[in-house]
């Protein structure tokens, strides 16, 4: 499920973390990245039972109509279509998802359900919603729609789950737009699969190898590398220097000195990429210029050695 650009970022807060607090244990390190790569995980069940949830309030709101002294005719015939959403009925329907929903308290119920209660009442009110039901269409297709519709206008950006997020997961603020764009990829899937394959903690078991190393490279050698920043630094105001462009350009460093076969510019632009987001306005310039000076300079030191057709030109 993590791909490499979001292990990238989570190695750097765990890095940046460690050096704040002069803390460069290794297994302390592991353990921190372990938890932040599995509240990822967690983040995507979230999300999905986000949907059984608005289901279950729909039925609720149902129930309470039809249980109504004076209901009105549409109360007496409520349409069904949104409850009976074929991908929703096969989430409340998984045991795989509802267990491990339950397992590790993934359910929104309790304080949440207020919010529940007004994500389902501006859905109602949204022109594709009304569409959908309005429609005589059912198909998988239709319904897997549907939810990407909810997702991208109701769930999304949305500052009040943004808020519950902060409050259960320090780890899931940062994730929130990641993991939505692969369930929406997931669900998409499940329009020809018509089932939904839950992914693992990483997109490749190499990728997991890649993280605790890419994490241990840099504690180890962090104060060799920093040091080489440092006396790089010379033609550079002193106020564009912030700790998390020094930090980005350690790691920087030991992703390009302990991976030959990652590619000298792969690891530049990742870095400037992450600064662009974590750091100051200037620091997508500071970062790509020094890094790659200081890459370059390791380069003709020989201590990267890069392996591959092409690999030391890229």
């Amino acid at each position: 499920m993590i791909n490499r650009r979001l292990i990238r970022i989570k190695v750097f807060k765990v890095l940046y973390s460690s050096v704040f607090s002069d803390s460069f244990s290794i297994p302390e390190a592991e353990k921190e990245l372990k938890v932040s790569c599995r509240q990822t995980l967690n983040l995507y069940y979230y999300v999905l039972h986000l949907m059984v949830a608005l289901k279950r309030a729909a039925e609720v709101k149902v129930e309470n109509g039809l249980r109504k002294y004076h209901p009105t005719a549409e109360e007496l015939n409520p349409n069904l279509k949104f409850i009976n959403n074929q991908f929703t009925d096969y989430l409340e329907k998984d045991e795989h998802f509802i267990k491990y929903c339950e397992k590790n308290g993934l359910l929104w119920c309790g304080e949440e359900t207020p919010l529940v209660r007004k994500i389902l009442s501006n859905i109602y009110e949204r022109d594709y919603f009304k569409e959908y039901m309005a429609s005589p269409e059912h198909s998988i297709a239709q319904d897997c729609e549907l939810w990407s519709d909810i997702l991208a206008s109701e769930i999304a950006e949305n500052e009040e789950i943004e808020e519950i997020l902060e409050e259960k997961s320090v780890y899931w603020i940062d994730d929130l737009t990641y993991v939505i764009n692969v369930v929406l990829k997931h669900i998409e899937n499940f329009k020809t699969r018509k089932k939904l394959l839950f992914p693992d903690m990483f997109l490749k078991e190499d990728d997991r190898e890649f993280a605790f190393r890419l994490l241990s490279l840099s504690l180890n050698h962090y104060h060799e590398y920093i040091d080489a920043v440092a006396s790089a630094v010379t033609n550079w105001d002193s106020d564009r220097i912030v700790a998390t462009d020094t930090i980005l350009m350690t790691q920087g460093l030991a992703e390009a000195v302990g991976f030959p076969e990652i590619p000298v510019k792969v690891t530049i632009n990742e870095y400037v990429e992450i600064s662009k987001f974590y750091s100051t306005v200037n620091s997508r310039i500071f970062v790509n210029g020094l890094l790659d000076k200081l890459i370059q300079q390791y380069l003709s030191e020989g201590k990267i050695v890069k392996e591959g057709r092409g690999l030391r030109e890229s």
